[in-house]
């Protein structure tokens, strides 16, 4: 018998055996597929056919289905899934490797890694420079925009709005020599930016470019449902943990927009001489938005680790 047959048999095996195992878990834990159910049987068969034929690569791939230290569906979740579909092993364990991070005025921020990288899992909120300078607070339109030094606020100058959705920023605080990152942690480059997009699936020419790039990226990284986001987050479902809000953001101008419908993280990485990187997500896509924009503009930040 060929491998290919033998492969084939194996995922036919797995199929036959359904009318005599029907375990499943509600919820995304195990849900390889994401079909909203799971881990079953649908699950294991996705699975053989993305590790033997060449299928589809998982929603959920950094979220293992044992929760061993790699953090990827492989083999051996596999050999997990059988045990619990068919001989009554464990409820599996789809544990992100996670941490938290604290700030200097004691905010306490959940951390998740991703691939080779931490990043923070919140969006920053921090008022103090790493030293303890603080952070000028600007409110007011006319004040933000004749700015050229560093300056946060709050969406709509509405602080209920930070504890869920973080504080803005203006791209004179994010590269601020200072650090507003906490210590052993920074604002990314736009190259580990390209580096997080290329491990949920984008390919190098993509994350080159500029504009909507990718084929459902912002989705693995926008949060699920509708809670923080506009109908329809499109694509929405979180596969990596990192768990972005539309938190909207500030003009150089001085005027909010776009609460629940987009959210906009600068990058320490300098276009040219008088705009950054930065990357946008939208309720109504699943792509990600890379361009350069101007230091008066307030925007979210994320951080990641040394």
């Amino acid at each position: 018998m060929s491998i290919q047959s033998s492969k084939l048999l194996l995922l036919a095996t797995a199929v036959i055996l359904f009318s005599f195992a029907s375990s499943t878990v509600a919820g995304d834990c195990g849900d390889i597929n994401n079909d909203g159910t799971g881990p079953d049987l649908s699950d294991l068969t996705y699975l053989v056919d993305y590790l033997f034929l060449g299928g589809a690569t998982p929603q959920f791939y950094t979220a293992n289905v044992n929760g061993d230290s790699d953090h990827v569906v492989d083999l051996s979740d596999m050999i997990y899934l059988v045990n619990y579909v068919f001989l009554g092993g464990p409820a599996p364990d789809c544990a992100y490797a996670t941490g938290t991070v604290t700030d200097i005025d004691g905010n306490v921020y959940q951390t998740i890694r991703i691939g080779e990288q931490w990043w923070m899992a919140e969006n920053l909120k921090v008022t103090r420079y790493r030293n303890g300078d603080p952070i000028e607070h600007v409110s007011e339109a006319s004040a933000w925009r004749v700015l050229s030094t560093g300056a946060y606020c709050a969406w709509d100058n509405d602080p209920s709005h930070v504890e869920t959705y973080g504080l803005l920023y203006n791209g004179y605080a994010a590269n601020d020599i200072r650090g507003i990152a906490p210590e052993g942690w920074h604002v990314p480059s736009d190259a580990e930016w390209k580096q997080l997009e290329m491990y949920l699936g984008m390919s190098q020419a993509d994350a080159d470019s500029t504009g909507w790039r990718g084929t459902g990226e912002g989705g693995k990284l926008k949060e699920a449902g509708l809670a923080h986001w506009y109908n329809p987050n499109a694509g929405g479902h979180n596969g990596s943990g990192f768990t972005a809000l539309a938190g909207g953001f500030r003009f150089g101008t001085g005027f909010y927009v776009n609460m629940k419908q987009s959210g906009e993280f600068w990058t320490s990485t300098m276009a040219d001489s008088n705009t950054a990187w930065l990357r946008y997500l939208s309720c109504s896509k699943s792509a990600v938005y890379r361009q350069s924009d101007e230091p008066q503009y307030g925007f979210s930040v994320r951080c990641v680790r040394d």
